[in-house]
């Protein structure tokens, strides 16, 4: 797929999925958060950039971690998630944190401006993975700190069978290599690529909770990457495709709902010292 066309996709499919966002995929997603905030050991007064911003949860922690001394931009490809972090950051009351409408992989920022650099749950859906990376070091002062996270292999995460249950309907394409840095040692030899140097990385098992099918499905197809196709399903489609989707994740259905296996990847690497 031609690379605007795919940028197009994402940042319209995720203005789709922002309002509900939060409900889906906050709770899920904030083990990940949590061990990244720790791992890359913030200090007060400390400039940070958060990439694939969503709507704000991660720069919102980071924000309490550097104090009011210190600074958080987030950044992200859809307005829609810019405008639910803006308005979450003002709240919580947070001063020190912006979000802005921006490209991973064309970073409109100076270079060495920040101390920190955050892009969790984001990388793999970029085309270009690789240049957004080498703009990630770009921007990070000498001796400042890259913190990752994706998901792991595919076949350690039980959701998975969304994406070929989507491309069966429509050839969406939102993602053609989502698992490809859950693979090990992946993330790792990009950073490296990038000139990154690798400090710490580890794979966590995981689990998603859904107290029903609904649940389950609208973190997919109304909160997820699947927003935007399953916006222009007919009701036919739709009811195929939710059918399938509950098919392919009733192994893991018990009397409380539904735990999905899933896997995520961390990896904190630092630019070397000038």
């Amino acid at each position: 797929m031609d690379a605007r066309l795919q940028l197009r996709l994402q940042r319209y499919g995720w203005d789709r999925a922002a309002a509900r966002y939060d409900a889906s995929w906050q709770r899920s997603l904030s083990s990940a958060h949590r061990l990244l905030v720790d791992r890359l050991q913030l200090r007060p007064g400390e400039r940070v950039l958060d990439i694939a911003c969503g709507t704000g949860g991660l720069a919102c922690e980071l924000a309490a971690a550097v104090g009011t001394a210190g600074q958080v931009v987030g950044v992200d490809l859809s307005q829609a998630m810019v405008d639910e972090a803006n308005a979450r950051a003002a709240a919580a009351g947070l001063r020190n944190t912006c979000f802005e409408r921006i490209d991973a992989q064309s970073l409109t920022l100076p270079d060495a401006a920040f101390d920190i650099v955050t892009c969790c749950f984001g990388l793999m859906y970029l085309p270009d993975p690789e240049r957004a990376l080498v703009q990630m070091r770009r921007v990070l002062r000498p001796g400042g700190r890259l913190g990752l996270a994706v998901w792991g292999e595919r076949r350690n995460c039980a959701w998975a069978p969304v994406f070929s249950i989507i491309d069966a309907e429509v050839q969406s394409e939102v993602c053609p290599l989502f698992f490809r840095f859950g693979v090990k040692g992946a993330m790792a030899n990009a950073c490296r690529d990038a000139g990154l140097h690798v400090r710490w990385q580890q794979t966590l098992a995981h689990s998603l909770t859904y107290h029903d099918a609904d649940a389950a499905c609208d973190a997919m197809f109304i909160a997820g990457p699947a927003a935007l196709a399953w916006s222009r399903f007919d009701d036919d489609s739709r009811a195929r495709v939710r059918a399938n989707y509950l098919d392919a994740i009733d192994a893991w259905r018990g009397e409380a709902g539904y735990q999905l296996p899933a896997q995520f990847v961390c990896l904190v690497a630092d630019v070397p010292p000038a």
